[in-house]
């Protein structure tokens, strides 16, 4: 495992991708996008005796844990998306659209025992300054038990300026789609490891969201919510990301405008966009997506009523997140080289190929090793359950009073 995705090396594939953009074939532009193994495992529980010696094993299959974390800061960017009052039926959060605490305490675990020197959980919790372990505790868990995962491990809300005195403005090398540069909260730019650990779903804005989609959440609401100030940040967040959905409005003065307002103001090409502007400025050093259990239908409860709690029992790891979000869409039964119109991209373009066209890695299975279980065997069709989910006609309802 190496920790080689350097601003150096993110200038010189964005010029790649330049060229390779003038080819015009997405064939093309694929064969010259960086790759980097992935390791794909079964694992049907969060029972530790099974989670942790997965996790492990993937690692190490990777090359290793102590290559990328020792004596090193390493940030873990979670997703606990929406309000925890949010939930599918009866089914707790982390089955459904959490990152499961378990996964994310055992990472801690095998980063610590690593030999990590310090190890920080961050998070943008929903319209909230409330701190993170605050936060989680409404939804029913018990922050202790990942912060005693290892030594030196504490949890920052990033939504907003938090503990620093200052944004970090994090720079996006190849100039942007949308963004040229972010200002987002320092713990982002103050560590030597950065982590995705995503939740295996689908998006009904992005098709898909995964260790990329994660990282949407990095831009605080200070500056780019509903609730952001004018001129300055707003002191604490209120209200959501409307603005980078919709384009409704530019983000607080103080922090780089959009490239060219005059863009689309759809969400379905403003978002992907964005994270890959997002991932670029902030790479991914190591992307965890965990299926555990997960759920169909979109990434939370709020989506629409077609939505099932469901356990594909797998996890896939990678060092880049292209890689690794590709081959957890054909973990998903979806085709990673799909484009808009296509599913899981009806409506939308594709993050994977957007990242693709400015060299953060390649979406095409063929130059992707992938180490451990074979997709084939790995394989939950979300793409079956969505067929079917959409041929089949709704349920009649009765008059409500």
């Amino acid at each position: 495992m190496h920790c080689n995705q350097t601003r150096r090396h993110w200038l010189i594939n964005a010029g790649a991708a330049v060229s390779s953009v003038c080819l015009g074939s997405k064939y093309g532009r694929a064969a010259t996008a960086p790759t980097a193994p992935v390791a794909v495992a079964r694992c049907k529980t969060y029972d530790v005796g099974e989670l942790l010696p997965t996790m492990q094993k993937m690692f190490d299959q990777l090359g290793g844990l102590g290559k990328l974390v020792k004596n090193k800061t390493v940030a873990i960017k979670i997703n606990l998306t929406g309000s925890p009052t949010y939930r599918l039926g009866y089914l707790p959060l982390e089955d459904t659209h959490y990152t499961n605490p378990h996964v994310i305490a055992a990472a801690v675990h095998l980063m610590g025992k690593a030999g990590a020197r310090r190890i920080r959980v961050l998070e943008s919790p929903w319209s909230t300054a409330m701190p993170v372990e605050e936060y989680v505790i409404q939804a029913n868990w018990e922050p202790r038990d990942i912060l005693s995962a290892a030594p030196n491990v504490e949890f920052e809300n990033t939504n907003y300026l938090g503990r620093a005195k200052k944004y970090s403005r994090m720079v996006v090398p190849y100039g942007g789609y949308i963004f040229p540069a972010f200002d987002l909260n320092r713990s982002y730019e103050d560590c030597d490891v950065f982590v995705s650990i995503a939740k295996m779903k689908e998006h009904a804005t992005a098709g898909v969201t995964l260790s990329m989609k994660n990282c949407f959440g990095l831009t605080p609401c200070t500056v780019y919510g509903t609730g952001a100030g004018v001129d300055e940040p707003s002191l604490i967040p209120n209200g959501g990301r409307g603005p980078i959905h919709e384009g409704n409005r530019q983000p607080s003065r103080s922090a780089p405008p959009e490239k060219d307002p005059g863009t689309p103001r759809q969400d379905t090409w403003r978002v992907p966009r964005t994270v890959v502007d997002l991932v670029s400025a902030r790479p991914i050093h190591l992307a965890i997506v965990e299926g555990i259990k997960a759920m169909t239908g979109g990434e939370g409860p709020w989506v629409g009523e077609d939505l099932k709690g469901v356990a594909p029992g797998v996890i896939v790891a990678g060092t880049n997140p292209v890689t690794t979000d590709a081959v957890s869409m054909a973990v998903m039964g979806f085709d990673p080289m799909a484009d808009r119109g296509t599913p899981p991209f009806e409506g939308c373009d594709s993050t994977l190929r957007l990242a693709e066209d400015v060299g953060l890695g390649t979406r095409d299975l063929k130059r992707i090793e992938v180490i451990g279980t074979p997709i084939a065997e790995a394989l939950f069709d979300f793409a079956a359950i969505r067929k079917q989910r959409r041929s089949t006609p709704p349920p009649r309802r009765g008059m409500r009073g």
